[in-house]
C-alpha cells in the first residue's frame, strides 16, 4: 500500500508548527526519522514529544540507543539507531518489545530496523535547504 505524502518548508521558528502537524498526518505510533546529521531530527521529535505531553527535558539517546518517556496517556520511546551496526544489535535490547507495545516509537536512524516494524508506520523525512530552511515530507 502506497502512502500519502505530505510535504512542507519550515524554519526551526516553526518546529512546534511542524510537530503538531506530523501528529496530525500519522496514521501510526511508530514514525521513522530520516535525514542526515544535523539536519534537526532531534529537535523536531522533542517539539512532538511536548506536543504529547512531556515537558521535561529529552535528550538524544545516542549512546543508550533508546530513551523511555512518560506522556499524559503512556509512554513514549525514542531511539536513535545510528551506532546499530548489524540487526542482531537490535534484539539485544529487546527492540520488538518496544515496536510493539503499541506505545509511541520515534526512530531516528531506522535503516536496519524495517523488518521489524509493523506494517502500519509512518516515516519523515527532513532534508535541509539552507542554514534556515529545512523540507519535511510525511508519509503515512
Amino acid at each position: 500500500m502506497e502512502k500519502k505524502a505530505y510535504c512542507f518548508e519550515y524554519t526551526i521558528n516553526e518546529i512546534d508548527f511542524i510537530a503538531q502537524k506530523v501528529l496530525e498526518l500519522v496514521d501510526s505510533k511508530t514514525i521513522l526519522f530520516k535525514g542526515e546529521m544535523g539536519v534537526g531530527k532531534t529537535t523536531l521529535i522533542k517539539s512532538i514529544a511536548k506536543q504529547l505531553g512531556f515537558n521535561k527535558t529529552l535528550t538524544s539517546p545516542t549512546f543508550s540507543i533508546v530513551n523511555e518517556y512518560e506522556i499524559s496517556d503512556g509512554f513514549l520511546y525514542h531511539f536513535d539507531l545510528y551506532r546499530i551496526q548489524k540487526t542482531e544489535e537490535l534484539y539485544d535490547f529487546g527492540v520488538e518489545e518496544y515496536i510493539h507495545s503499541g506505545e509511541w516509537n520515534l526512530v531516528e536512524w531506522p535503516e536496519l530496523l524495517v523488518d521489524e516494524i509493523p506494517y502500519n508506520y509512518a516515516e519523515v523525512q527532513i532534508v535541509r535547504l539552507n542554514n534556515n530552511l529545512r523540507k519535511i515530507c510525511i508519509y503515512s
